[in-house]
Formats: C-alpha cells, structure tokens, sequence
C-alpha cells in the first residue's frame, strides 16, 4: 500500500514586528505559506499532513490568530485529510492548568495534536489518539504507526532510550520537534547525533523541527532516516541564505523516498555596509546608497524586502551623525523594505597630532559596560567575557519579540 504525506515544520503563526508601520503585511506571510502546503497536500490527494512543532510563533496567540488558522486548515478539514502536529518550544503553554490552542485545535478536529503519557517511573506511554478528547500520543494511519512527543528540552537525548522503550509495532514514524547538532543552526533544544541514532532502530522517519535550515541525517550505514524541512518562511534575519519549503513523501512497500519542494519566502537581506575612512557623513551615505544598491535582492513580484544593516569602519564624523532615520529615508528611496533593522558598528577617528586615536564602537562600549558590572562581583571574576556572550545572547533574544521562557532558561542552564 502506497501511502503519501507532507512533512512541514515551524510555521511560526503570529509572527510580525510590533514596531514596524507594515505589521499586517508581515503577519499575513506565515498564513500564506501554510495556505500554500495545505493546497499542494489537497492537490496531490496526500494521506496526512505532518507539522512537526511551532506552528504558532508564541503560546499566547491573539484570538484572530485562532480565527485565521482555523480558515487556513478548514480546506484541509474538508478533504478529510488528518493534519497531524505536535508542540514546538513556541507552541507551548506553561501555564498547565489552562487549555493550550493546541489543545484546542485538536478537540475541535483540525489538528490531531500527539503528546505522550508519563508512567509513574518516567517512562513513555504513547496511548491511542481519542478523536472525541483530541488527546493522545499515537496514530495509526493506514500500515503507519504515527508517534508524537514535541518538545522536551535541552535534555532530549537522555529520553531516546526511554521513548524507543515505548514502541513496540512495526511501520513507524516518530513526530518529534528536537534539533540534531552538527546540522541544526539553533543555539538550544539539540541533541547530539549518536544520541538520536537508537531512533532509527525503532522508527523508519523521523520527522524533525526545531531548526529553521532543512537537513538529513543518516545512520553510520548510509541511510538516512531523520529529516527536518526547515521553515517555509523565513522567520529570523540569518535565514536569508536557508533553503525554504517542506517534504512531499512517498512511502511503498516500507521504502521511503522524499522530495523537498521549495517555496518562495519574502526576500531578505542581511549585509555589512563598510564605511572604512569615510570623512564626513554625506560621503558615507554615499557609499551606504552604493553598497545597498549592489545588495538587494529581488523577488520578482515586488514584495518588499526585509533588512538587517550592519554600519563597520572607522570614520572621521562622529557615527550619529548617520543617524537611523536618515538611512530609513535613503531605504525607502531605494526598494521600500517591509521592515529595517540598523545596527551601528562605526568607530570615531581622531588625529592627535602624527599619533592616531581610535575610539571604540558602541558594541566594544556596550561590552565594556557589561565586563565591568559583572566583575564587580567576585564570585563571576574570571568568567567576565563568558556571562558578557550570555547577557547579549539573552538580550538579543528578547528584542526578536516574543522570547520563550524554555529558551531563555536553556541559555542559563549550567552557568549559575
């Protein structure tokens, strides 16, 4: 019997910049790439659609959020067509006493949401998923034994032998939202490969998220049986360069074969623009309107690009003399982005006589500041550049909006 299913992850609804003027536009991206899965799965008559984790960007979604997914996946409901997910890092409600959108979602029939039991001695139970609850942890569909567990942390490969433990039928494919080091691009919720491996004894595929760049891991042997697509959208700035899409698969006969198909995500460009020895600013806007211009990227529908700008080299103007807005006006002149990020890495030269004085950038300054204060306390001396990385790491995770409470901890975790 010959059974096909697409195999996305991290969809990210909900996902906008809250301080951009163009929010709506930004917002609706994430609903049209799940629109686009959902029609090609209809097209192709597929068996099931796996979301395997953080098909909203937040826990704590905004009742239009619900609305328009539920408009999204009603095609899907209408073909008769099981929708099966699990919860992602973003996905998950930490208050427990209430009932996640998730939840919701499955007890309503668009989404067949997999979560394990735990036994009293910290085992796994996989129960049967009840349609009537919307609740349970395993899925037969056709000869396939679906399995789901989500997210479980930064400790995911201590649970592999106990979830392998679990499984007792043939034919299986385990939902599983856990990054693979070496492959993955994220920073936390990995496991390391010999780790993961025991999964390929119990399951045939593994249908990975977590990470936004699509890879493949195979066994020692060669055959590959863990893949994550990566996201279909590009959801942070880094992905510029990531391939986008999700996995058409095929199974028959027990053999699985896969084909990645692309889509098309917003245009976004992450660059340096190198100011070195600019004299004044107009000269550097100059070479800034050069080096953009040279840069971006094109679409081919016109839809506006996202930039992240990165201002490098000494100069001998004071670097605010740049400011943020004029380089708003200078982008909008040049390709109206959807949205801009600047970041203002120049350094001030003066001359002193035949002796040169450069004075630091504002990100040497800002870590200046950070050594200091953490120095302050005997007990971090010595570890000063170690904790100045995790407070900006930390900091840079809170200004991408809407930061994880799971992540956050898991950057702290062993440092304090």
């Amino acid at each position: 019997m010959t059974i096909r299913f697409i195999h996305s992850a991290d969809i990210h609804l909900g996902k906008t910049y809250r301080s951009s003027a163009n929010e709506s536009e930004r917002y609706e991206d994430f609903f049209t790439m799940l629109a686009v899965i959902v029609a090609d799965a209809i097209r192709e008559r597929v068996d099931f659609v796996l979301i395997a984790g953080d098909l909203f960007h937040t826990g704590q979604i905004l009742p239009r959020t619900f609305a328009r997914t539920i408009e999204t996946l009603q095609p899907l409901k209408d073909a008769a067509i099981p929708c099966v997910a699990v919860e992602g890092n973003h996905d998950w409600i930490h208050r427990r006493d209430s009932i996640s959108w998730m939840e919701a979602l499955s007890q309503m029939g668009y989404i067949r949401l997999l979560r394990p039991s735990r036994t009293e001695n910290g085992g796994y139970r996989f129960d049967p998923f009840d349609p009537e609850s919307g609740a349970g942890g395993h899925l037969r569909i056709g000869e396939l034994n679906l399995y789901g567990l989500g997210y479980i942390g930064a400790q995911a490969g201590n649970h592999v032998a106990r979830i392998c433990e679990a499984v007792s039928t043939r034919n299986n494919l385990l939902l599983f939202h856990v990054g693979l080091w070496n492959y993955s691009p994220v920073e936390i919720g990995n496991m390391q490969p010999l780790e993961a491996l025991p999964l390929a004894e119990v399951f045939d595929y593994v249908a990975l998220g977590h990470g936004h760049k699509p890879y493949i891991a195979a066994t020692p042997e060669g055959r590959a049986y863990a893949f994550n697509p990566g996201a279909p959208e590009r959801v942070n700035f880094g992905e510029e360069k990531y391939d986008k899409g999700y996995y058409h698969v095929t199974v028959d006969q027990g053999r699985y074969t896969h084909q990645f198909r692309s889509t098309s995500p917003r245009p976004m460009l992450v660059t340096t623009i190198n100011l070195e020895g600019a004299g004044n600013a107009d000269l550097a806007l100059e070479r800034f309107r050069s080096q953009i211009a040279a840069a971006l990227p094109d679409s081919g529908d016109g839809r506006r690009p996202l930039l992240e700008v990165r201002l490098a080299g000494r100069v001998a103007f004071h670097p605010f003399e740049l400011g943020r807005e004029r380089l708003r006006l200078l982008l909008d002149e040049l390709c109206r982005p959807l949205h801009v990020e600047i970041k203002n890495h120049l350094s001030l030269v003066t001359s002193c006589g035949e002796t040169e004085t450069v004075q630091k950038s504002l990100a040497e300054i800002e870590r200046d500041v950070l050594a200091g204060l953490i120095s302050a306390n005997s007990r971090y001396q010595g570890r000063e550049q170690e904790l100045v990385t995790l407070s900006l790491a930390i900091r840079d995770q809170v200004l991408k909006g809407d930061p994880d409470g799971e992540e956050l901890l898991s950057l702290l975790s062993g440092v304090v």
